[in-house]
Parts: C-alpha cells; sequence; structure tokens
C-alpha cells in the first residue's frame, strides 16, 4: 500500500507543509538569485520521469550567462561563482522541485532525474530506474552523489526501485540533511557537478 497512495499523500503532506512554513526562505533565496546572477531566477529544464515521461524539473538557478568573446557560453566551472557554489552546497537550489512534487511528476525520494539525452543511452538495466517518479533525493544520493560512479549510481537507482519502503524512504531523508550539512560528494573530481553519462550498454 505504501508503494501507491500513501507514499504519494506522504510527498504532497510534507511539500505542502515546507512551501507554507518556508515561502519566505524561497522569497530571499529569489531575490538573492536575481540580484548575484540576474534573470531568470529559475533554471528550467526538460526531464524525464516515471516510465521517462518528459516533464519540466524547476530549480534556483546557479550559473552566469558568461560567454566567451565568440558568444560561446563558458564551462560549467566558469560559470559557477561562489553564490552558486554555496545554494549547490547546502542543496538549496533544489527546493523549487517541491513544485514538481505536488504535481505528482516528482516525489521527495527516488532516483534523481537525469537529462532527456541520456534516456537512450540506458541499457535494459539502467532503465529500471524509470519505474517509479523521480526524487529531490535518493538512495544514490546519500551513498556517494556526484562523487561516485555512474554504474554505482545506477546500481543504487535500481536497488532503491526494487526496496523502497517507508522505512527506507524515511532513513534516505534523514541522511540527506545530515550530507547536506557535511557538503558531502557535491560534485564528481575535476568536474564542477559531474561528468556526463556516454552510455553503457553492457
Amino acid at each position: 500500500m505504501y508503494r501507491g497512495l500513501i507514499k504519494r499523500l506522504i510527498d504532497i503532506f510534507i511539500a505542502l507543509i515546507f512551501l507554507t512554513l518556508f515561502s519566505w526562505v524561497l522569497l530571499i533565496i529569489a531575490y538573492l538569485v536575481k540580484r548575484k546572477l540576474g534573470s531568470p531566477i529559475l533554471f528550467k529544464q526538460d526531464r524525464p520521469g516515471k516510465n521517462g515521461k518528459i516533464f519540466k524539473m524547476y530549480k534556483f538557478r546557479s550559473m552566469t550567462d558568461t560567454k566567451d568573446k565568440d558568444g560561446n557560453l563558458l564551462s560549467d566551472a566558469e560559470r559557477l561563482p561562489k553564490f552558486g557554489k554555496l545554494l549547490r552546497a547546502t542543496s538549496l537550489d533544489e527546493l523549487p522541485e517541491l513544485w514538481n512534487v505536488l504535481k505528482g511528476e516528482m516525489s521527495l525520494v527516488g532516483p534523481r532525474p537525469l537529462l532527456v539525452e541520456y534516456l537512450e543511452r540506458y541499457n535494459e538495466f539502467q532503465k529500471q530506474r524509470h519505474e517509479v517518479r523521480p526524487g529531490i533525493t535518493g538512495w544514490a544520493q546519500i551513498n556517494g552523489r556526484n562523487a561516485i560512479s555512474w554504474n554505482e549510481k545506477f546500481n543504487l537507482d535500481v536497488q532503491y526501485v526494487h526496496n523502497y519502503n517507508f522505512s527506507l524512504d524515511i532513513k534516505i531523508l534523514f541522511l540527506t540533511v545530515k550530507k547536506v550539512f557535511l557538503k558531502d560528494g557535491i560534485s564528481a573530481v575535476g568536474e564542477a557537478t559531474t561528468e556526463e553519462f556516454k552510455g553503457d550498454k553492457k
């Protein structure tokens, strides 16, 4: 029963409570993003959800639009200022995803929604991560986040799909708070966040 209605009701309840009690936090962050990084305040991008259905995911903007002399965007590392790094380190940039949770496109806990172009690069095992709603946090996020390999992430994602329950979700939520305070696994070695997934058909 938890995997159906109860998990969804918990998602809605927690998202509504958080958005109601901490709306002032979102307003302050929005003001700071506008002042330090400019418009738009929100970063919007298509991501695949449950069963690969595409939805528009919302995050607070953390990068600038700085370009080189030829009009090309600079690398992620060059466009990620100290304020953007702070937003990512504290996961405050993820807060607008609570709106995606209310809409039923995401869950509080589940495999993180990745890029749409990765869909055709997954093997049959990796595709199983899309059998559930993607999450704001997940089993892979508390076990290394961006500091582990893609294969490790996908193994953890599929483990979650087959084994999640109420107690595991609560454990993940509490450990996520701990990870945020420790600022653990924010980026891969040598990357601003993580390297691109090129595909693994094995």
